[in-house]
């Protein structure tokens, strides 16, 4: 299709018709895949025989189903087969030469030692996107190491400028994990543009270590060009200020002023303090951070007068931003989801359960929101689809069937 052609009226999702084999586990591979069968790409998860992706297994708070697993697998075909067998091996390299896309985040070279490395794959077909995302990609020193988030969040620098300044912490949710899923969703998306534009495939790297390291942004280059370690602030800021939770009669809110025009507004129409508008040691926002113990007793002293909802809503109607910390419960009934209808009903192998949209929105056709597959659920189906003999496969235990 040239790029000048107009686009059809019924453009369709825009993976419709790519198809996707992920040899994957645990959480990075698997959310950079559910993105793509989101877009409307075909997967087809590769799973071990006798119990499949370990994160189905830790926990099973989801009616039955682990929440790691509900969140990163909806969508996805599952196929159980022993890559430890010849013939396992050999079904997913059949699949592999019908697909667009491989990904992979075995060990550090397990695809390669069992015949399902890049180099493997598109000496059979070098149209294909072969994506290996690994802890700390391959050579150097680091290459074998065990890379789980906590560790990795820790070797990037992420844990040391996280938490309070007495208590480094790592963040509440696998940063390291989800910074690298998406970098592998932006890999197999430009690899793909250029596919289409040139013919050729790809085989592309992706580290966990390298995406957290690209994530700590400003702090890696604030300690590179100072020579100091960025303090840990907990909710505060380290170059912007007032930027922390102030009191209120009733709690708290977390108020954010980012310029000397928003801090006199904050004081003249919301504190109504005009005086500290005046004030030098708070007149710009270099002074304020420079006095920020006293900037913030300042605001503190006036927010107090209020209750998160007064507040709240002086602070909105004068355009300072500020928010509420909301708990998980006041997330999954927040006004702003219901309002904008980002829920929808998806089945696992137990039950029904609410799953959110994701936050790419097309204004012409809605994300494929499928459904969380028991292990080895479609492979029968698969097998017959690469030419293998189901039944004996079956009855060999190198592959399972759900339900069988």
């Amino acid at each position: 299709m040239s790029p000048d052609l107009p686009l059809s009226p019924d453009a369709g999702r825009p993976l419709d018709g790519i198809t996707v084999v992920a040899v994957e586990q645990a959480v990075a591979a698997p959310l950079a895949t559910r993105h793509l069968a989101d877009l409307g790409a075909r997967v087809i998860k590769v799973e071990r025989v006798g119990g499949g992706d370990f994160a189905r297994d830790y926990d099973h708070v989801v009616h039955g189903t682990g929440a790691h697993f509900t969140w990163l697998n909806r969508g996805k075909e599952s196929l159980a087969v022993d890559l430890k067998t010849g013939e396992g091996r050999d079904v997913v390299r059949r699949l592999a030469t019908r697909a667009d896309v491989v990904v992979q985040n075995l060990a550090p070279g397990a695809a390669a030692r069992l015949g399902l490395g890049a180099a493997d794959l598109r000496a059979q077909r070098p149209e294909l996107v072969v994506v290996d995302l690994s802890g700390y990609g391959s050579g150097g020193p680091m290459e074998q190491r065990k890379a789980y988030d906590m560790l990795v969040q820790a070797e990037a620098g992420l844990i040391a400028i996280t938490g309070t300044p007495e208590t480094p912490v790592k963040t509440g949710i696998p940063t390291s994990d989800i910074a690298a899923g998406m970098y592998c969703v932006q890999a197999v998306l430009a690899a793909l543009l250029r596919r289409w534009r040139t013919g050729v495939g790809a085989e592309v790297e992706v580290s966990m270590f390298e995406a957290t390291v690209e994530w700590m942004g400003y702090g890696l280059y604030t300690g590179m060009y100072t020579g100091e370690q960025p303090a840990r602030m907990g909710l505060s800021h380290s170059s912007i200020a007032p930027y922390d939770a102030y009191p209120t009669r009733d709690g708290q809110l977390l108020i954010g002023v980012q310029n000397d025009r928003g801090w006199r507004t904050l004081v003249t129409s919301v504190l109504e303090s005009p005086e500290l508008a005046e004030d030098p040691r708070f007149a710009t926002n270099v002074e304020r951070v420079r006095h920020r113990a006293e900037c913030d007793a300042a605001v503190a002293a006036r927010t107090s007068r209020w209750t998160n909802a007064e507040l709240d809503a002086r602070l909105s109607a004068a355009g300072i931003p500020a928010a509420q910390v909301k708990s998980v419960a006041d997330v999954v009934s927040h006004p702003q989801l219901r309002a904008r209808d980002r829920w929808r009903t998806i089945a696992t192998e137990h039950a029904r359960v609410d799953a959110l949209l994701p936050p790419v929105t097309f204004a012409d056709v809605e994300a494929r929101m499928g459904d969380v597959p028991a292990v080895g659920e479609h492979t029968r189906a698969l097998l017959a689809e690469s030419g293998t003999d189901a039944d004996d496969l079956l009855r060999r235990g190198i592959a399972e069937q759900a339900g069988a």
